[in-house]
């Protein structure tokens, strides 16, 4: 009986290895033009000459090997949004924080051992390249799928500029948008279209996997006259959850089932409506309501319209369960806007606007031998956080703020433990814990303004990975935070290939040593700042203080001159009405 045991687990296991592959994509990006909404044709990104970018597919224990050559006149590099890379760190793919970025011409091979199932995206970590069209879905299939369905949609949401990121980043950084307002998308897109169809056969189950690729937007998903029931949420597997709509922000994901009518007499809207609230301010030509059709038959018309309701994504619950610990240390960050010395709106944490360093700061950790386990080698403006291997890290994330911020952690999902109202005070103990058996975990999470979330994970995964707001105008802006994971080990763990030196060299970015590439800790030339305005005045302050007293004088003073001389005027003209009138009294 025991070596029947033994030849069925030999068998499982050798089927299993067997389904494993080398997943090989070839990417050349490239500039295409396109008009994904209809309304402006204009210079995107793509790959291979397409838009939008087709989806990658790999299946779990693959190993996917995407060969970039990247044909942009600016650098680029690639993050697999949501993968744990773990061992892998060097491949996760954000400028300057695990490589340096690939220049213009040259080649590289993300190398990534899948390790998950579920759904997940890949994109641009450049200088905002994602926005440009440079994103795609990222399907990772289980061996055995928890759930069972017939049919499989990808659901990719989007928001759609019909000016380059650049030009519009400029203006966003500028001094002359002093209230920070982001870049009002023209469109939303379902697919990168904007009228994309699902067909349903009757009575048959599919799973939808809804991403949102936005630059800004939120959307709320549902559809007329359907069901839906939560399956997954950034690529963990929850107990099935029916809702009526949810509500999906930048970065995250969620694969739902819905069965099919059995009638075919009708057709129905898919929603996926974008959350004015995250706009500054709403043109009249912007269409809101993002829809799709769930088509049955072609020829049949199209049911009523519904709307959609709200639903707490942390009572989802994982159905692997993970407890949780009592954290060895805990980081309150608050995230913030303000217009710093620089005289530009910017976004920062505890004060801290981040800023990219001389090295990547991957780079930093593996060369600094001791160092590496003191935050200060990283800089002050890559807002370093250190942590001890496998040690528990909670951070409460405040968001003192109007709008609302979906925060991403590279490397790991979180549990999320706590939420409250209200900006949480550290030096209090924090009294917002709702969940620490089974708590939902996901790796991006919408922290509302004016409140606070707590989140929880292992520092399980040796490596360098950036904590940040994922509406990219503000990691543009500088809310984000970088958290080097076992530095103690990190060097035993990770190896940086030739390729990413030689990819520094053609750039002129110097590829060990602290983040100004000095030795020790001296990070004389870092780069820094800006900064918090001071609490007094600074000798520039005074002096542009004394303009303005001086201009506001000058001014006042020349408003009383011509007030004056109009006075003298106006009595001029009384005083020789009063002759005339005199004089005609004599006369008469």
């Amino acid at each position: 009986m025991l070596a029947s045991l033994k030849s069925l687990v030999v068998l499982a296991l050798a089927a299993t290895t067997a389904q494993a592959a080398v997943v090989t994509y070839n990417w050349n990006i490239t500039y295409v033009n396109a008009n994904p909404d209809g309304l402006h044709e204009r210079r995107v990104i793509g790959v291979n000459g397409q838009f939008p970018v087709p989806a990658i597919d790999v299946t779990l224990n693959d190993t996917l090997v995407i060969n970039v050559i990247n044909q942009l006149d600016t650098p680029a590099s690639l993050h697999s949004h949501g993968l744990f890379q773990t061992g892998n760190a060097q491949m996760d793919g954000p400028s300057m924080v695990t490589q340096c970025p690939i220049p213009p011409g040259a080649n590289f091979t993300y190398t990534i051992p899948i390790e998950q199932h579920g759904t997940y995206w890949i994109h641009g970590h450049f200088g905002g390249q994602y926005v440009d069209g440079l994103r795609a879905p990222l399907i990772i299939h289980n061996i055995n799928e928890t759930y069972k369905y017939d049919g499989e949609y990808t659901v990719a949401l989007a928001d759609w500029y019909h000016r380059e990121h650049p030009v519009m980043l400029e203006h966003y950084l500028s001094i002359f948008n002093p209230s920070g307002a982001e870049p009002v998308p023209e469109s939303g897109l379902i697919n990168q279209m904007t009228d994309a169809k699902f067909n349903f056969a009757p009575g048959k189950t599919y799973r939808l996997r809804i991403i949102n690729m936005s630059a800004l937007a939120m959307f709320h998903f549902h559809i007329d006259g359907h069901e839906i029931e939560i399956i997954e949420v950034d690529g963990i597997d929850v107990e099935r959850t029916k809702v009526e709509s949810f509500a999906i922000t930048a970065a995250q994901r969620y694969s739902v089932l819905v069965t099919a009518k059995n009638d075919t007499s009708m057709n129905y809207v898919l929603h996926a409506d974008m959350d004015e609230s995250m706009f500054d301010i709403v043109p009249p030509e912007l269409v809101l309501n993002v829809t799709g059709t769930i088509v049955y038959d072609e020829k049949s018309p199209l049911a009523g319209y519904s709307q959609w309701e709200e639903f707490d994504d942390a009572s989802l619950v994982p159905v692997v369960p993970e407890t949780t610990s009592n954290p060895d240390k805990v980081y309150t960050l608050t995230a913030a806007f303000n217009v710093l010395n620089d005289y530009s709106n910017k976004a920062t944490f505890n004060d801290i606007t981040y800023v990219m360093p001389k090295v990547p700061s991957l780079y930093t950790a593996l060369t600094t031998g001791e160092n590496a386990s003191n935050e200060a080698v990283y800089g002050k403006y890559t807002h370093p956080m250190v942590l001890k291997h496998n040690s528990w890290v909670e951070i409460i994330i405040n968001n003192d703020d109007p709008g609302n911020h979906p925060f991403h952690l590279h490397g790991h999902v979180f549990q999320i433990v706590g939420r409250s109202k209200g900006i949480h005070d550290p030096s209090m103990p924090y009294d917002g814990y709702f969940n620490t058996t089974n708590p939902s975990r996901r790796d991006t999470v919408l922290v509302p303004s004016e409140e606070n979330v707590a989140i929880r994970f292992k520092a399980n995964n040796p490596g360098v990975w950036l904590f940040h707001c994922h509406i990219e105008w503000h990691l543009q802006a500088g809310l984000a935070t970088t958290i080097i994971e076992a530095p103690e080990i990190m060097p035993s763990v990770l190896k940086i290939d030739q390729t990413h030196i030689d990819h520094c060299k053609a750039l002129n970015i110097p590829f060990r040593g602290n983040a100004a590439g000095n030795e020790g800790l001296d990070l004389t030339g870092e780069n820094v700042g800006p900064d918090p305005l001071p609490g007094t005045f600074t000798t520039k302050g005074k002096v542009a203080l004394a303009f303005t007293i001086i201009s506001a004088l000058l001014g006042l003073a020349t408003v009383i001159w011509y007030a004056r001389e109009d006075d003298a005027q106006l009595s001029a003209e009384i005083a020789r009405a009063k002759a005339a009138k005199a004089a005609a009294e004599e006369e008469n």
